[in-house]
């Protein structure tokens, strides 16, 4: 990412404690990919300080760390990459057919017509469920998402399954985050059957991407998704794994 994204902050005597990329999350000020520039420093100590009341993501190590002094934990995570140019995806992959009776079509419906398939894939029992109602999904999670507000804009390799009915039953969204192509969805409607169209609507904006020039795409899936081996079979590889908290407000 840019040099000029980061954030630095210093001690009282100037000196570089900790960096960061700055956004928002959970309605809080956001820590993303924080770093400990000076590992000499007490940084529980300073970011329950100076970002309480923040959501800050960092190494595991430094979240456990602040969740021993009460914050709480959002959400563990491992950061994957797909090469697209050392590791080109197989030529079949570029169009290849959804299951039987579905259709790919550009990612450009409502928010609503996503929100049931969603709903469903990231049900009670799945580590990545949504609490709020459907009003709170549609207005904080899908409708940001696709309006390319949540992570970045919606790029063009994305695309959307659809039924004989025209109903919307699995989704493969990239978007462009500060430069880099991420998957920031794959679901499908799990009780509409279609078991492996995450995989293969994956497969085909993963080849569509490398069919535009792209050098990689990168994900992230939380620990305990069994996504997950999905995403390495696919040739996606870990990078980071990353723990995100809830640090304590002040007083």
């Amino acid at each position: 990412m840019p040099e000029t994204d980061w954030v630095v902050r210093h001690d009282s005597a100037g000196a570089p404690v900790l960096r960061y990329q700055p956004g928002e999350r959970e309605g809080r000020p956001w820590a993303d990919l924080l770093e400990v520039l000076d590992d000499s420093a007490d940084a529980v100590a300073y970011i329950r300080a100076e970002l309480a009341g923040w959501v800050v993501s960092g190494s595991p190590e430094l979240g456990q760390r602040l969740l021993a002094q009460g914050a709480t934990a959002l959400r563990h995570a491992h950061t994957l990459r797909r090469d697209l140019r050392a590791d080109p995806p197989p030529a079949d992959w570029a169009g290849a057919p959804l299951r039987e009776g579905l259709r790919a079509v550009p990612c450009d419906r409502s928010p609503e017509e996503l929100l049931e398939p969603w709903r469903a894939a990231f049900d009670p029992a799945h580590v990545d469920h949504f609490p709020g109602d459907d009003a709170r999904a549609l207005a904080e999670r899908i409708g940001p998402l696709l309006a390319g507000k949540a992570i970045g804009p919606v790029l063009p390799s994305s695309l959307l399954a659809v039924d004989a009915e025209d109903r919307v039953v699995g989704a493969a969204v990239l978007t462009d985050r500060d430069g880099l192509p991420w998957v920031a969805e794959v679901f499908r409607h799990p009780r509409r059957g279609y078991r492996g169209l995450g995989a293969d609507l994956l497969r085909r904006a993963v080849a569509d991407a490398a069919g535009r020039g792209l050098a990689d795409v990168h994900l992230v899936v939380s620990e305990g998704n069994p996504a997950r081996r999905v995403y390495e079979a696919l040739g996606f590889e870990l990078r980071e794994t990353s723990l995100t908290v809830l640090v304590p407000d002040a007083g």
